[in-house]
């Protein structure tokens, strides 16, 4: 049963909120599925890459800071886009969220049914079928979880994220004196001599891009947060900080100790086959217990955007109403949770028609990056337009609120455009088809007359007059309760 009543309020504190973020964008995970297509796509260049990218990401976590301070939404750029830009870019916003966090789904189960097996027998690890089963299994927890509630997920965050970290900080420490090297470190893997030209350093970007996708989950949560207004935002920037030094770490490692057949030969799970170079025998056993455990962490974390997402589009009827209902009982979008587990398993068993895990991954990934592109970019347009008549009133809001997410904005466009030529048609049909189909429900809802089409705009300057005129619930920018609007740092 279901009940159009919202979400539970005030639930997650901004430590809860840094630990969703860094679990949203996976760092082991990360390493371990994604490290094999940016090295294959750029060489020596992915510690260049991960940087030129952390710095535009940046840009895009202060937009997300800055527009949460004038609108705590579920839906996050879905609303934010939607009343700043254009609503039919705000709904191709939200739709891009959802239809990149959907393929996720078969992207981050496969590896958690791959790496679970691998832990019992590695010859198991590549089996397809019986990764997207165990995969399945791990998805269906996560969806039980999810749905009981936001603090029942952060505790499970808790302590999935603190093994993780701890492994990974482990064998960060343990590879800066691990001796062995097959190729010395160079500061050139941190410039642009490895790339080959300029498309290739779009489509290195594009795969960065994807590595950080996932710490904007503070921001679908913020409905849920207390002081949302301010620890959203601060605790997205935190996390993209800690990930980038994470995977900086770990790429120069993986550049250090291993070759290139090495790599491309175990492109499922990179982290294992390092972990056995710096500690032969339990070194990619420990690893691949932190794969599993930060893969399914971010199936958590990812379930928790998709879901919120759709809420927010059903309680503004430009989805099916139904989305917009939240369990009696535990205040979660429980509609949307059984709509997304039930369009996910099927999912899974279609991907078994794709290939290998290897071979669905790189599509995958490439095409989440398109999708990715689009939706943080529109963020970083819509802060530029949302705080244009505050911007000169102090250099930090001219800065963190204007040049940083606009340049943040453009460089999304451009690896987009950029990454187009180089992409399978695989991964093209799959990015680009999955934005289109978004097309059908956008024109259908606003035909409906969905109020959502008729924003009330989201300005900085009026959100202060309104502020001053209404105090902290303001009857336009609503909020969790205590919190206050701020247009400047």
């Amino acid at each position: 049963m279901s009940t159009s009543r919202g979400l539970q309020a005030n639930v997650l504190g901004t430590f809860d909120s840094v630990v969703m973020a860094v679990a949203g964008s996976a760092p082991a995970y990360s390493l371990a599925a994604t490290t094999a297509v940016l090295v294959g796509t750029v060489g020596l260049a992915a510690p260049a890459a991960l940087l030129y990218c952390a710095i535009p990401m940046l840009g895009i976590a202060w937009a997300f800071s800055y527009l949460g301070r004038l609108d705590v939404n579920a839906g996050a750029s879905y609303s934010w886009v939607g009343r700043a830009v254009h609503p039919f870019l705000g709904f191709l916003s939200g739709w891009a969220l959802v239809v990149s966090a959907t393929i996720f789904m078969v992207a981050g189960s496969l590896p958690a049914g791959s790496m679970t097996l691998s832990l019992f027998d590695p010859s198991l690890a590549n089996d397809t079928a019986l990764a997207t089963v165990v995969g399945a299994a791990w998805f269906l927890v996560m969806l039980a979880v999810v749905l009981m509630g936001a603090k029942l997920t952060v505790h499970a965050q808790l302590v999935m994220s603190g093994i993780e970290l701890t492994i990974l900080l482990v064998f960060a420490v343990a590879a800066l004196f691990k001796g062995g090297a097959v190729n010395h470190f160079s500061w050139s893997w941190l410039g642009f001599s490895h790339f080959d030209g300029v498309h290739g350093f779009a489509a290195g970007a594009l795969i960065a891009a994807f590595y950080y996708w996932g710490w904007d989950v503070t921001s679908n949560l913020s409905e849920e947060t207390r002081n949302s207004r301010k620890a959203s935002g601060l605790a997205g920037l935190i996390g993209v900080v800690v990930v980038f030094v994470l995977f900086e770490v770990f790429t120069i490692s993986v550049n250090v100790l291993l070759g290139a057949d090495d790599i491309q030969d175990n492109s499922g799970n990179v982290l294992a086959v390092l972990g056995d170079t710096i500690w032969p025998g339990w070194g990619g056993k420990l690893l691949i217990v932190a794969v599993m455990l930060s893969t399914i962490a971010t199936l958590e974390t990812t379930l928790i955007q998709v879901t919120r997402s759709l809420f927010a589009m059903g309680r503004d009827r430009t989805m099916p109403a139904a989305l917009g209902r939240s369990h009696p009982r535990w205040r979660t979008p429980s509609v949307a949770l059984l709509v997304v587990g039930a369009v996910a398993l099927t999912l899974f068993v279609a991907a078994n028609a794709l290939g290998s895990v290897g071979d669905i991954l790189e599509d995958a990934v490439a095409a989440i990056g398109l999708q990715i592109a689009v939706y943080y970019g529109l963020a970083g347009l819509a802060v530029v337009i949302a705080y244009r008549k505050v911007l000169t009133r102090s250099a930090a809001n001219f800065f963190f609120g204007g040049v940083w997410p606009l340049a943040g904005a453009v460089f999304m466009f451009w690896i987009f455009y950029e990454s187009l030529g180089e992409l399978s048609g695989t991964a093209i049909a799959i990015g680009i088809g999955g934005l289109a189909t978004g097309l059908f429900p956008m024109l259908w809802y606003w035909r409906r007359g969905s109020a959502y089409y008729r924003p009330e705009p989201l300005d900085a300057a009026r959100a202060e007059q309104n502020e001053r005129e209404y105090g902290s619930q303001d009857p336009v920018y609503a909020g969790s309760a205590g919190d206050t609007i701020a247009t400047d740092f």
